[in-house]
């Protein structure tokens, strides 16, 4: 893509209405849109990352045999007031409407109710089980406060699993299966090395559960950390799962950090309040076992652009970025005629390219190849093609160096 086709600019000025690095920035470098407190629309920049961060998260939930389906944002007040999650005193965070004929809907936060009342047509024999299903969907809730930029969102988009078992020893074996994924998902956004499964409270969903947490100064939780041996406490269950855990209080670091991802077992919990059954091998009747696991997808977005921006701007991962390198065109025609040969020779070998066609000084160029965190910058000059070189420059680190043409496409291969 050429930055001249984008319709989004961007700006020098910090949003005066953000506290939040995340929003800033990337309102700043024109990945997002502000359209009230917690509520963020998503331009083809942030899009892009919104896709990236998704497509891992959906290869790693393919991988333990997830099915992606989608469900509706309306729901019925019945299926939850079953289980009185319908009760703003359970759930506090409820968006409810109400129709033309005056049935009153609840717009989803969650959808464990939804999932298990659906399943239950399909699922009847222990043959059926064990399954799972997936979803990426934008979930609403009136959160309270919504100060962390797209970290705590009115609005968002979350990536929930759910998962039903005969067994509770099945249902064990797929949530450690799935832990093993989550940490495989936060390896391949880069964040993996900072983000802890934590032992936390259930909330309204159990009454314990397991997060996984970043370590990130912009976060609003705090964990007690055990570096050595990878195990991370929510502070509000710290006495508890030091018990549990058999570890001193002393071993533990005190950090802020970011929830990332949330797991949920449930047991039969929800099956037997639901009256949800199957028929085991025997001919009886059996509550399902259910667990949901949950990313936000959108939250990921901003504890990335939290923990690695620096202060040019943004700086993506590789593995989320929107584009892989930033091609900066500098001079006339020569330079016009070499730069569109090496977009074009990009594209076709597969890489993606934001190419900087305007006709712009240098300096705004390379400030908003920083701002916007694309990994590898890519310079095309007159004085280079004299010297038959390209500048190379890394955007995590800022290294530059003078590169023939193929050293540059080895290093972008």
């Amino acid at each position: 893509m050429k930055v001249s086709q984008l319709f989004t600019r961007t700006s020098k000025n910090v949003p005066a209405d953000e506290t939040a690095k995340n929003a800033q920035l990337l309102i700043q470098a024109g990945y997002v849109y502000k359209v009230m407190a917690g509520v963020y629309a998503y331009t083809p920049l942030g899009l892009r990352v919104l896709e990236n961060i998704k497509r891992i998260v959906r290869e790693e939930m393919n991988a333990v045999n997830g099915q992606e389906i989608i469900m509706t944002s309306l729901q019925r007040k019945e299926t939850w007031e079953v289980t009185t999650r319908w009760d703003d005193e359970v759930v506090d965070v409820w968006f409810k409407t109400r129709l033309k004929d005056d049935t009153e809907l609840g717009l989803a936060w969650s959808h464990e109710e939804a999932i298990m009342e659906m399943m239950q047509q399909f699922v009847k024999s222990y043959k059926d089980l064990p399954t799972s299903v997936y979803q990426f969907q934008t979930k609403l809730r009136n959160e309270l406060r919504s100060k962390s930029g797209i970290m705590r969102g009115r609005e968002f988009v979350m990536k929930d699993m759910y998962s039903l078992h005969a067994t509770a020893e099945d249902l064990d074996k797929y949530y450690n299966k799935i832990t093993e994924a989550y940490n495989r998902v936060y390896d391949k956004l880069g964040i993996g090395d900072d983000t802890y499964v934590t032992f936390a409270s259930g909330g309204a969903f159990t009454k314990f559960s397991h997060e996984f947490q970043t370590i990130c100064d912009a976060g609003e939780d705090v964990l007690y950390v055990h570096r050595e041996k990878k195990i991370a406490v929510n502070e509000e269950v710290l006495d508890d799962a030091i018990k549990e855990f058999g570890i001193e209080k002393s071993e533990l670091e005190k950090v802020k950090s970011a929830e990332v991802g949330n797991i949920f077992n449930f047991g039969t919990e929800k099956a037997e309040t639901m009256g949800i059954y199957f028929t085991d091998k025997d001919g009886l009747q059996k509550p399902i076992y259910l667990a949901s696991y949950g990313i936000g997808i959108t939250r990921v977005m901003g504890v990335i652009v939290e923990k690695f921006a620096d202060d040019k701007g943004i700086v993506w991962p590789e593995s989320v970025a929107p584009f892989t390198v930033y091609l900066v065109r500098i001079g006339g025609e020569e330079a016009t005629k070499h730069a569109d040969e090496l977009y074009e020779e990009l594209t076709a070998k597969g890489i993606e390219v934001l190419y900087d066609d305007r006709d712009e000084r240098p300096g705004v160029k390379f400030a908003d190849s920083e701002l916007l965190g694309i990994p590898h910058r890519v310079t095309v000059s007159d004085r280079l093609i004299e010297a038959g070189r390209y500048e190379y420059t890394l955007r995590s680190s800022g290294e530059i160096a003078e590169l023939t043409r193929d050293a540059l496409l080895a290093k972008l291969s």
